[in-house]
C-alpha cells in the first residue's frame, strides 16, 4: 500500500516566493495547499487537517493569533505544525515563537534550510504519533492483563466456595492460575521492553532520516544547487561587474557637462584600478589553484551503530525488491538487531588535505568522529547505542579510486585531526603550510578549497542525464554513486575567494562562501600556503565563517 503524502499547507502573500516553495515542496513529495490569507490557512485546517502549516505573513495578520488557538485545541493527533517565515530581525523570530510557532526562519531564507526544517517538524509530529500509539497499545495490554487477574480472582474464590470439586481439580486450577499470573507478568515486563525499544529505535530513525535522500530527494536537491552555483559560483563575477561598470562610465563621460567630468573621470580611475587588482590577484589564484586542488580530499565517512548491551549493530529488517529499505506504515525504515540486512549507516561528508608523504590527511575532530559535539548522534548513547566508524573512504581529485582512510590523532585542544589514508602508489603534492603567527593579516586575500553540501553538490556539476544514469545505477548506494562520480573525474572541491576579517587567538574569520560538507578544507594566503582549516559557519552574520589557524595542527603533524 502506497504511504499517504504529507500534508502542507503553504500561505506566502510574495508570488515569486510563493511559487518557488511551492515547486521546492513538492519536488520533496509532498501534498501542497497554496492560499493567501490567514483566513485561507484557518479554513483548510478545519476541512483537511493538513500536517504543516508554513506561514509567510506578517505575524500581525488578525487571523494569526485565531488560526494559533485553534491548532492548540485540536486533538494531540491532530495537532499540525506550524512554521513561521519572518523578518530579517531576531525579535521577529521571538514573536513567531511567542505566538505559539513550533519554528520561525529568518528572510532571507535558503531553500534547503526551508525544506530542512520542515522535515525537521514533520518527523517530530509522526515521533509524537508513533510514541502516542505504543503507550495506547501498552495501556490496552495492561487493561487486558488487569481483566485477567480479575477473572481469575473470580474463579479461584469460586473455586474455594466449591467444596465438592475434588483436591486434584482444586491443583490444576491453583497451577493454572499461577501460569496465568506468570504470563500476565511477562507479557507486562514484553510490552515495558517493546515500548521502551521502540523509542529507541524511532529516536535513531528520526536522526538518519535527515541525511538519508531519496532519489527523488537528491535529484531535487542537484537541481536547486545546479541554479545557485549558476548564479553565484562564477569567480568572474566580480570582474565582469566592474567591467560593465567602467564602460557605463565611459558613456556618461561622453554626455557629461564640464562639472561633471571630473568626478567621473576620479570614478573611471578608482575603478580601472579595482578591476587592474582583481585580474592580478585572479592570476595568481589561479596558478593556485592549479597546483593545490589536486592535494584536497573529499572524505566520505561511514557511522554504524551497536548496541552496547548485545554487541550486535543495528541494521535495517529487510529490502524491497526495488533493494530500498522495507519501511512501515509511517515511511520509517524497519530497523532491527537481528538477521542479516544491511547495517544502518549514517554517511558524513568533510574535506581533508594531504599534509604528508606517509598520506596524512588534516581534517576536522567533528569530521574524523561525527558524534563529538552532536548532540543527536551523541544522544543515542543515552538510548542504549555507541556511534562508532565502519569505513574512511577518501577521493582524490583526477584519480577513479577510493582510498581507505583511519583516524591517526584527534586534537586535544581544537577541532582538529589527522587521518591517515593509502594512497597505494599515487603522487600528489604534500601542501605548504604557514604555522607562523604572521601567515594571516586582517584584509588579506584568501581562497578557500572544500567539498561544501557534499554529494549534492558535486553531482550539481554534471548535466541532468547523467546524473539520472548515476542515480538509477547505484540503487540509491552512496558508496557506488561516490565512484561513479570518480569514473567520469567529477569529484573536485569548490574553490571560493575571500578576505581575512578578523584575526582571533585560535581563530581566523574571514568571508569565503562554504557550508557543511566544506568542514576541513585548507585556507590558502595569496602565497599559496595554508594558514588555517575551516571548521565552522557563522550563521546570520553575512556567510562568515570560522578557521582555525594551521599552527595548532603542528602536535598531529610531528609524530
Amino acid at each position: 500500500m502506497d504511504q499517504a503524502r504529507e500534508k502542507i499547507v503553504l500561505l506566502e502573500t510574495d508570488a515569486g516566493s510563493r511559487d518557488a516553495l511551492n515547486q521546492l515542496l513538492q519536488e520533496a513529495g509532498y501534498d501542497v495547499m497554496v492560499v493567501t490569507t490567514a483566513r485561507e490557512v484557518l479554513e483548510e485546517l478545519r476541512r483537511s487537517k493538513p500536517d504543516l502549516a508554513l506561514l509567510g505573513a506578517p505575524a500581525d495578520d488578525s487571523a494569526i493569533p485565531e488560526l494559533l488557538a485553534e491548532i492548540r485545541g485540536t486533538a494531540p493527533a491532530d495537532k499540525t505544525r506550524v512554521i513561521f517565515v519572518v523578518g530579517a530581525l531576531p525579535a521577529d523570530r521571538a514573536a513567531a515563537l511567542d505566538l505559539g510557532a513550533n519554528d520561525a526562519v529568518s528572510r532571507p531564507s535558503h531553500a534547503g534550510e526551508i525544506l530542512a526544517r520542515v522535515r525537521a517538524q514533520l518527523r517530530a509530529r509522526r515521533t509524537e504519533q508513533d510514541l502516542r500509539d505504543k503507550v495506547r497499545i501498552a495501556e490496552e495490554g495492561q487493561q487486558i492483563a488487569h481483566t485477567a487477574f480479575e477473572a481469575l480472582a473470580v474463579t479461584e474464590k469460586m473455586t474455594s466456595d466449591a467444596f465438592s470439586i475434588s483436591r486434584k481439580l482444586k491443583i490444576g486450577v491453583g497451577a493454572a492460575f499461577a501460569a496465568a499470573a506468570v504470563m500476565a507478568g511477562i507479557y507486562l515486563l514484553f510490552a515495558r521492553s517493546a515500548q521502551h525499544q521502540t523509542k529507541q529505535m524511532n529516536t535513531i530513525i528520526a536522526q538518519l532520516d535527515g541525511s538519508v535522500f531519496s532519489q527523488q530527494d537528491l535529484m531535487a536537491r542537484v537541481r536547486q544547487l545546479r541554479e545557485q552555483q549558476g548564479a553565484t559560483a562564477n569567480l568572474a563575477a566580480g570582474k565582469h561587474e566592474l567591467q560593465k561598470h567602467a564602460e557605463d562610465l565611459k558613456a556618461k563621460m561622453a554626455g557629461a557637462d564640464s562639472t561633471e567630468i571630473t568626478a567621473l573621470q576620479r570614478e573611471l580611475a578608482d575603478t580601472n584600478a579595482r578591476l587592474k587588482h582583481i585580474e592580478k590577484a585572479g592570476d595568481a589564484a589561479e596558478t593556485l589553484i592549479a597546483a593545490n586542488v589536486p592535494s584536497v580530499c573529499l572524505l566520505h565517512v561511514a557511522v554504524a551503530f551497536r548496541e552496547k548491551e548485545s554487541g550486535r549493530r543495528l541494521r535495517y529488517a529487510g529490502l524491497n525488491p526495488q533493494g530500498e529499505p522495507i519501511r512501515d506504515s509511517d515511511g520509517k525504515p524497519i530497523l532491527s538487531l537481528e538477521g542479516r540486512g544491511p547495517e544502518v549507516k549514517a554517511d558524513i561528508f568533510g574535506t581533508g588535505f594531504l599534509a604528508g608523504p606517509d598520506g596524512r590527511v588534516v581534517t576536522n575532530h567533528h569530521v574524523a568522529e561525527p558524534w563529538w559535539k552532536n548532540d543527536e548522534l551523541g544522544d543515542l548513547t543515552l538510548q542504549g547505542f555507541q556511534p562508532e566508524i565502519s569505513t574512511i573512504r577518501a577521493y582524490f581529485p583526477g584519480d577513479r579510486r577510493a582510498f581507505h582512510g583511519e583516524i591517526q590523532d584527534i586534537s586535544k585542544d581544537t577541532d582538529l585531526a589527522t587521518m591517515r589514508v593509502d594512497l597505494q602508489g599515487l603522487k600528489r603534492p604534500v601542501l605548504r603550510i604557514d604555522s607562523s603567527k604572521a601567515a594571516a593579516v586582517p584584509g588579506d586575500p584568501i581562497v578557500l578549497m572544500g567539498y561544501a553540501t557534499g554529494l549534492a553538490a558535486i553531482l550539481a556539476r554534471a548535466d541532468e542525464a547523467t546524473v539520472q544514469k548515476i542515480a538509477d545505477s547505484s540503487d540509491g548506494d552512496v558508496t557506488q554513486i561516490l565512484d561513479e562520480l570518480a569514473k567520469r573525474d567529477l569529484i573536485r572541491p569548490i574553490v571560493t575567494q575571500g578576505h581575512i576579517g578578523d584575526i582571533l587567538p585560535d581563530k581566523i574569520l574571514f568571508d569565503a562562501q562554504t557550508t557543511s560538507g566544506g568542514s576541513g578544507g585548507p585556507l590558502f594566503n595569496d602565497q599559496g600556503k595554508v594558514i588555517g582549516v575551516t571548521y565552522a559557519v557563522l550563521k546570520g552574520f553575512g556567510g562568515s565563517n570560522f578557521g582555525i589557524p594551521i599552527r595548532f595542527s603542528q602536535s598531529l603533524l610531528t609524530h
